[in-house]
């Protein structure tokens, strides 16, 4: 059965034309298609300035659609970020930082969460892509030999086809549901992050058989299509996966989704890997880009992008998709292994002159790109200045889709969606906090950045509207502005005890 919008998000008129129109206003829902690519920077794309990568398809998306020039990951590191889009709440309040393969589920299975809104409103929900946020239950590590059943399909997803953690960790492999794709009984796998329990060569042991040397003793492990990982894996030999295929792969898992969910409303969460390390990739993007082999994975996530698009278009159903792209986190070019990225940037600015990176409380480890496109309700598209944080998108797609949403289930989530829709929207919520891997906090409130004592370090302030890149400390001029943030701090840290 098909279900209908019957009224806008007050104000939309503008975008739509006459108010005397808007009784009338009947609409399907709205398929959902929230991309999350993977250490991508807020200088990567084209839209957002840079020259020396092509992102063609992405730069036409943000031209139709809203391109947010001040839009925040929750957190400088992957599993926090992804946590805080799909429960609406802050990470650190779960002590939830980067997550090994074998951590158990860090979403609390009976916990409110985005996919679970999107089932309650008739959407059916699925994830293609990265995971990382732990699998099996709590004092029982996942055994990838038999059916997983503590996951995505735990918190709310119909449908899922991921891998477990990160590109450079093991184990490997494809989970499809509960299922290790292509595993066989004869090769059972095995992992460990403390010990080898592998027969297979590993990086420390055997550097000659690596493409691409790792740099920091921690990504020295098992060796898997000539990349040392991070970890230990043995068996599952015809379950692993060709990273040079790992884009093309996804993708087609994506749009197989679309294709069989094209009658009713979805909400899809697609993952991709670009740009995170190891970077490998597929040989029609390897040398294409001019900016070495970090600019090619992003170009190839920029297909990725085409080619979705192209297939929503072919099935009739791009007008009526909101299309969200963005990032997890800011981006680090020379990580964990020495593949030419830094060295080949060839004047390509990965921060957009943003101080920090990955892991950092600097606007470079948290502010990434945002893009949304609605077709059908976004008849224009504009830039917001606005600040705004993607751990809000759960109460703000309540708001849009028009799904009631209890402030029990809410939690930590506000409601954004004025941004999406005016040009000239204000605020819609006081301060936008972020947080580094070890759960420490940053606070955004208007133009103001403040960074409390942590790791040995003094507070810090700085205006980000004259010092966007936070090269002058404010601190001792504004003793004034430090304390509002300090009460604002003390303020949030009362509410959340």
């Amino acid at each position: 059965m098909t279900r209908w919008i019957w009224s806008l998000i007050p104000g939309m008129s503008l975008s739509l034309g006459d108010a005397s129109a808007l009784n009338n206003f009947k609409q399907p829902l709205p398929n959902v298609i929230f991309v999350m690519a993977d250490d991508i920077g807020y200088g990567d794309l084209g839209c957002y300035g840079a020259t020396r990568i092509k992102t063609p398809a992405i730069d036409e998306v943000a031209k139709q659609g809203v391109r947010f020039n001040q839009a925040y990951a929750p957190a400088a590191t992957s599993s926090p970020s992804r946590y805080a889009l799909l429960t609406g709440t802050y990470a650190w309040r779960e002590g939830v930082s980067i997550l090994p393969a074998n951590a158990h589920l860090s979403i609390d299975e009976n916990a409110y969460t985005l996919p679970k809104m999107f089932k309650d409103a008739g959407y059916t929900t699925g994830l293609v892509g990265k995971w990382h946020l732990g699998l099996g239950s709590k004092g029982n590590e996942v055994d990838f030999n038999a059916p997983i059943e503590h996951g995505p399909l735990s918190i709310g997803f119909d449908y899922a086809y991921y891998f477990p953690a990160t590109n450079d960790r093991v184990p490997c492999i494809y989970i499809e549901n509960n299922q290790v794709v292509n595993l066989r009984a004869d090769q059972p796998i095995r992992i460990s992050y403390s010990q080898n329990i592998s027969e297979d060569p590993t990086g420390k042991e055997h550097p000659e058989l690596l493409i691409m040397n790792e740099l920091t003793g921690y990504h020295n492990g098992t060796i898997i299509n000539g990349v040392s990982r991070i970890g230990y894996m043995s068996g599952g030999e015809d379950a692993r996966w060709d990273d040079e295929k790992m884009a093309e792969h996804l993708l087609a898992r994506t749009i197989d989704f679309i294709e069989k969910n094209r009658d009713n409303p979805f909400f899809l969460y697609y993952a991709p890997h670009n740009a995170h390390e190891p970077r490998i990739p597929s040989k029609r993007f390897r040398g294409k880009s001019e900016a070495g082999i970090y600019g090619d994975v992003i170009e190839e996530f920029d297909d990725c992008i085409d080619q979705l698009v192209k297939a929503l278009k072919d099935k009739g159903l791009y007008e009526n998709t909101i299309l969200i792209i963005t990032s997890d986190n800011g981006p680090m070019v020379k990580e964990g292994y020495d593949d030419g990225a830094l060295e080949n940037l060839n004047g390509h600015d990965p921060y957009n002159q943003l101080r920090g990176a990955k892991y950092s409380l600097y606007e470079g480890g948290t502010r990434v790109p945002f893009i949304c496109s609605w077709p059908a309700r976004v008849k224009k598209g504009f830039t917001q200045e606005q600040p705004f944080t993607y751990l809000d998108m759960l109460a703000t797609f309540a708001r849009m889709l028009e799904i009631h949403l209890s402030s029990k289930n809410r939690k930590d989530s506000r409601d954004a969606s004025e941004l999406f829709f005016h040009e000239t929207a204000g605020p819609y919520k006081e301060y936008i906090l972020t947080q580094n891997n070890n759960g420490e906090i940053a606070i955004r409130y208007g133009d103001w950045k403040f960074i409390p004592a942590h790791e040995n370090k003094q507070d810090e302030l700085y205006n980000l509207k004259h010092d966007r890149s936070e090269l002058h400390d404010m601190r001792t001029a504004c003793p004034g502005i430090v304390k509002k943030m300090e009460g604002i701090l003390d303020k949030y840290v009362i509410e959340i005890e």
